[in-house]
């Protein structure tokens, strides 16, 4: 408990909810656009091992960041184009980007590296960490917002910056319209496979920038499935948020608390299978109380639909 109530395990909160937060971003901007993109673990895992390998060879990590960017822009390009042009099964192309991920990831490794576990013999470039001026003297919140790696910021930047799109720019309007109602949107004018991709592209994005946090700033190498299910977890924050920005953000934070928490029980010497379930268990509680609390909203949207007609006759 004295471990649970410390500035460190605060400070690891932020630290591991980040690659999180990331992808419940990527997965909220495009369910607000109505296109459902689950490929978010798959696209964070080719920009992590992007990241690292051109950041190893061209001594940059900065460079590194931009490549690892533009890698989960052009999947999330490419999922968009079949899905939106083929009309290719969104959740079908989703998965196809998965399993290409998992695999290719691994083969291109090999490749380069030689090496089908990680990249230890590439010198990847690791992002660099802040130390925020005033806050980091500040007793109890200095230790816990000072000294995160420069994504981390970028991830809570996103969360307003993404309120502001949704919430207060034309493009957001658009998003939020073809979301609710395509053929109402549509009819006024505005391009809904447009919009769809501009919203895919966005979320590509977002996942990319969690991938390449989790190889350059969360851990300095790219291992196999380094991912671990955490664009999953980013999906399921969305849900757990109801497709607010503000609720998202508090979803992924409750996740990476839980994640935390599993690092935290290390100390306890329980077997380490079990402790590496505590993020997934928790998930699955969290989208246990969701689907109950939308079950009653359900409910009780029939019965007084129920009461309006009973009156009216």
């Amino acid at each position: 408990m004295h471990l649970l109530f410390s500035t460190d395990f605060a400070f690891s909160v932020l630290r591991v909810m980040t690659p999180i937060l990331f992808a419940a971003l990527g997965a909220l901007i495009s369910n607000k656009a109505g296109i459902v993109n689950i490929g978010l673990e798959g696209t964070m895992l080719v920009a992590a091992l992007t990241g690292v390998i051109t950041s190893a060879y061209s001594g940059s990590a900065w460079v590194g960041l931009l490549c690892a960017v533009l890698s989960g822009v052009i999947i999330a390009a490419l999922l968009g184009f079949f899905t939106l042009k083929f009309k290719t099964h969104i959740i079908l192309g989703g998965i196809a980007v998965n399993m290409f991920a998992s695999g290719g990831t691994v083969f291109i490794l090999y490749l380069v590296s030689g090496d089908k576990g990680a990249s230890t013999s590439l010198k990847s470039g690791v992002l660099p960490n802040l130390h925020i001026p005033l806050i980091q003297d500040i007793p109890v919140l200095g230790p816990i917002l000072s000294g995160h790696n420069v994504l981390t910021y970028v991830s809570l930047v996103a969360v307003a910056g993404l309120y502001y799109l949704l919430a207060k720019t034309p493009l957001g309007l658009q998003i939020r319209a073809v979301g609710e109602n395509p053929k109402a949107a549509q009819s006024v004018g505005v391009k809904v496979n447009r919009i769809q991709f501009i919203s895919l592209l966005i979320s590509g994005f977002f996942a990319s920038l969690g991938g390449a946090y989790m190889s350059m700033g969360y851990l300095s190498l790219f291992t196999r499935d380094m991912t671990a299910g955490r664009g999953w977890i980013g999906i399921a924050a969305e849900a757990v948020g109801r497709s607010t920005t503000i609720g998202t953000f508090l979803s992924a934070l409750l996740f990476g608390a839980a994640d935390a928490l599993a690092n935290a029980l290390q100390i306890l010497k329980l077997p380490a299978e079990l402790i590496g379930t505590t993020p997934y268990i928790v998930t699955v509680i969290a989208l246990m109380v969701y689907a109950i609390s939308e079950s009653k909203k359900k409910k009780r949207k029939l019965t007084k639909a129920k009461l309006k007609e009973t009156k009216s006759s």
